[in-house]
């Protein structure tokens, strides 16, 4: 007949999910910690937990050598052949029973405590393997309490928190509720809830779709992204992989049943269905809807910046409500839109020809000046050549006078010679 005590310790270990053998280990350990504090020794102690009895033995190890030097773990050859024979040699270990009935009650205190450390350990190591595999899955839980803010739910056994930052705004709780989240994250050290769950989490709204529409789960439709507000809008780019399958019809259903389920399950957050494509114009165009969209022009592909022209009476629908439309486009593409208005776009291009004809007549003008100083340079350069003309002129002229008086001389000194023969 088994004893009480491994009773109670198969009964625990079945209630919290955890193997026996980690219960009496942890046992024996308690029972170790307690008999140190109360031998203070250095002595090599050890516990062993007796299943028959349900008693814990503790015995003191000693190791034979031929030399002792510490006499707390060691015993010669000789004194070890005299406790048991011949049989003792040189390396062996001898066990020497100690009395733990002597611990009292403070050492008892000690044990409870290092048993209820071990077997939260132990239960959180098991919580850990057995979720943290299940990250990103759906699942159902109950509405247990509330702590600051924080909802607390139950897993089966298991309790999990749903931080405020991970619940909607457009929701509220009542103990006992059943509500679905996705498995956000495991954390091993964590004190409370190891679990942490969220609503707002685009998984969510991607493992509703998979559930909900056949042609997802069987992978003929692909959910190539998702972006939420929660409480408030949604958009999930959908593409097929059979030409003949509408993928936003597949989504949206039979007057709109499978997408009302999801609706319904997110207390009325508005989704808005758009299919994916690899032309990243075509895309942008899809993701704004539901406004319409005139044309998409990329103005930087290095930097994924996208213009997007809409009418005029377009535009508040393509921005949204505190441009939460073109904020979901954005996360959606993973491109910077920049929406405007065709009366917007018609004045950015007036602008742009009046900036241009401008331009056009200041270079006029400056070929006109141009022109005008070249004659200007032309004309002062004649001047100046015909001053230079006139004073060569002169000069020659002046240099021809000397030559004309020498003859003059010449010519009367010949005369009065002649008179003078006569």
């Amino acid at each position: 007949m088994q004893n009480p005590l491994m009773q109670t310790i198969e009964a625990l270990a079945k209630e919290k999910g955890i193997e026996a053998e980690t219960i009496i280990t942890a046992i024996e350990d308690a029972v170790l910690t307690a008999s140190r504090k109360y031998y203070k020794t250095n002595e090599n102690l050890k516990t062993r937990f007796n299943q028959e009895t349900g008693q814990v033995d503790l015995f003191a190890i000693k190791h034979i050598v031929s030399d002792v030097t510490n006499d707390a773990t060691e015993i010669s050859l000789k004194e070890a052949q005299e406790l048991y024979g011949e049989e003792a040699e040189v390396d062996m270990e001898i066990e020497f029973p100690k009395r733990t009935d002597v611990l009292g009650r403070i050492a008892a205190q000690t044990a409870k405590q290092v048993i209820f450390q071990k077997v939260r350990e132990a239960e959180r190591d098991n919580v850990f393997a057995e979720y943290n595999d299940r990250v990103g899955e759906v699942i159902n839980s109950t509405v247990k309490r509330f702590e600051n803010g924080d909802l607390i739910v139950e897993i089966g056994r298991v309790e999990a928190v749903l931080p405020r930052k991970e619940q909607s705004r457009a929701e509220s709780y009542t103990p006992g509720e059943r509500i679905r989240a996705v498995i956000k994250g495991v954390n091993r050290s964590a004190k409370g809830p190891q679990i942490l769950m969220s609503r707002t989490d685009p998984a969510l709204l991607i493992k509703l779709f998979e559930q909900e529409v056949p042609g997802i789960y069987d992978g003929t439709v692909m959910i190539r992204g998702a972006v939420r507000e929660a409480g408030d809008r949604a958009k999930v780019a959908v593409f097929s992989r059979e030409r003949d399958v509408d993928p936003v019809g597949a989504c949206v259903g039979m007057k709109g049943t499978r997408v009302q389920a999801i609706i319904r399950e997110l207390r009325g957050e508005k989704i808005d269905i758009v299919e994916w494509s690899e032309d990243s114009v075509l895309f942008v165009t899809n993701a704004i809807s539901p406004a319409k969209v005139q044309r998409v022009s990329i103005v930087d592909d290095k930097e994924r910046v996208v213009e997007v022209v809409v009418e005029d009476k377009q535009l508040s629908l393509a921005i949204g409500k505190k441009g939460q439309n073109v904020r979901l486009a954005a996360k959606l593409t993973g491109w910077r839109i920049d929406i405007k208005s065709e009366e917007e776009k018609r004045k950015e291009v007036e602008l742009q020809f009046g900036a241009l004809e401008v331009g056009e007549g200041e270079a006029a003008v400056g070929e006109g000046e141009a022109a005008a100083s070249e004659g200007e340079a032309a004309a002062a350069e004649t001047e100046s050549e015909g001053a230079v003309a006139e004073t060569e002129t002169e000069s020659v002229a002046d240099a021809s006078e000397p030559g004309e008086s020498t003859e003059s001389t010449a010519a009367t000194e010949t005369a009065v010679h002649e008179r003078e023969e006569v």
